[in-house]
């Protein structure tokens, strides 16, 4: 009961979380509105993960790898259930929805969703994220150099957003479009009320929903960090999934994806670089969140998972073959793990989970190095419109419309 209904509370805080950032827009500078939802997007994952994380400040090293589990899994999850799902689901409405971004093409599962090349900018950035990610496990934590240098790329990426001037808006849709009808004050009032309350939902339902799965793994005998790792961030993941999804169903499907891969990059780079704080504030001193050899090898096959769906989207769209190779492997993956940890027990699962991992990252790693070889005109094209955009947001250039015109 724990589960379900601190579950159901941090998905409901997300949607409020969510419609309060979108109807703000209409009061505050669009700028103000980026930051806040680029922040708000990992909320209810932050919450899970800031648990572990001040639970290893205070002592525990088991909280620790608990931590790294549960943000491994959240963005494993985000890229092979949320990138492939979301490129089943657009392809399948198009024909309903008449969506523009779907392009149907003769061959094997060869049907396309085309993505807005100004997203090049978040790719870039991701991209970046992903190739400092693969270092993290060799000074055996996560410590004050790598929040230093993962927030601070997810400062920059938040300027290079404001300065670079985002297109036009798109006209909002369901509870925010509802709460825009309001006069200024009830509407903001509105805003203040969803920020408040959601925070204090997800400060109060994190500790019961963590624990309560830890117990009921542990009652049907799956071991807690399978239940950290995979259950936890299902919840936490399924409302910006589901409000992807909507938007699909209304032929936006460009915005859902440009959210997916927005938040993917919020949570390779801030999630990741402030658990160091939640630590360092938890033990009373600057310190490294250390973790075990089983979460090195999560960091790298979740780095090397996420730099294949780089090298997917170096020419802007996402075919259903793609898409399918994504959802196989990660299924795969958690599944052929899953049978080995209950199946073997003690040090002989651990070893078997680690040589599983290793042997994915290398599949990884290999089919993202091919795919950039067969691709490195489209992969130069988007560096060089993503670090246009970064020059130009900094003053240093001009950007990649302005030189195109």
């Amino acid at each position: 009961m724990a589960v379900l209904v601190g579950g159901l509370a941090l998905v409901g805080a997300a949607f409020l979380l969510a419609w309060g950032a979108e109807t703000a827009e209409k009061d505050v500078p669009q700028a103000f509105a980026i930051a806040v939802l680029a922040v708000l997007a990992v909320a209810p994952e932050y919450a899970v993960d800031a648990l572990y994380a001040w639970q290893a400040g205070a002592g525990s090293s088991e909280a620790a790898n608990l931590a790294v589990a549960n943000m491994t899994g959240a963005n494993r999850i985000l890229i092979g259930l949320g990138w492939s799902g979301i490129a089943f689901f657009t392809i399948y409405l198009a024909k309903r929805t008449a969506d523009p971004a779907v392009e149907y093409r003769s061959g094997f599962l060869a049907d396309v969703v085309s993505l807005d090349r100004d997203i090049a900018t978040e790719i870039m950035f991701l991209l970046v994220a992903t190739t400092y990610a693969f270092f993290i496990p060799l000074s055996g934590g996560i410590g004050p150099l790598d929040t230093l240098f993962l927030v601070g790329l997810f400062l920059l990426y938040i300027f290079v957003a404001i300065r670079g001037g985002a297109g036009a808006s798109e006209e909002h849709i369901g509870v925010p479009a509802y709460f825009h009808q309001y006069p200024k004050g009830p509407r903001i009032a509105v805003v203040l009320f969803g920020f408040v309350f959601s925070g204090v939902v997800i400060f109060t339902a994190v500790h019961p929903f963590a624990e309560g799965l830890e117990q009921l793994g542990l009652q049907y005998g799956i071991p807690k960090f399978f239940m950290i790792q995979w259950f936890a961030p299902l919840a936490s993941e399924s409302p910006e999934l589901i409000v992807v999804a909507y938007l699909v169903n209304k032929a936006r499907s460009t915005a859902g994806f440009n959210a997916l891969i927005s938040s993917k990059l919020n949570q390779w780079t801030l999630l990741i670089g402030t658990l160091a704080v939640v630590y360092s504030i938890s033990a009373g001193a600057i310190g490294t969140l250390s973790f075990d050899s089983k979460q090195a090898a999560e960091i790298w096959i979740t780095a090397a998972q996420s730099l294949f769906a780089i090298a997917l989207l170096t020419d802007f769209e996402i075919s259903i073959r793609e898409a399918v190779v994504l959802l196989i492997l990660f299924t795969t993956q958690v599944l052929t793990e899953f049978y080995v940890i209950q199946t073997y027990a003690g040090p002989t699962a651990t070893t078997l989970s680690i040589s599983i991992l290793y042997a994915y990252t290398v599949v990884y790693a290999v089919l993202s190095v091919g795919l950039f070889v067969k691709r490195r005109e489209s992969a130069h094209e988007l560096l060089e419109h993503g670090v246009s955009n970064v020059r130009a947001a900094i003053g240093i250039g001009t950007g990649q419309t302005e030189r195109a015109d």
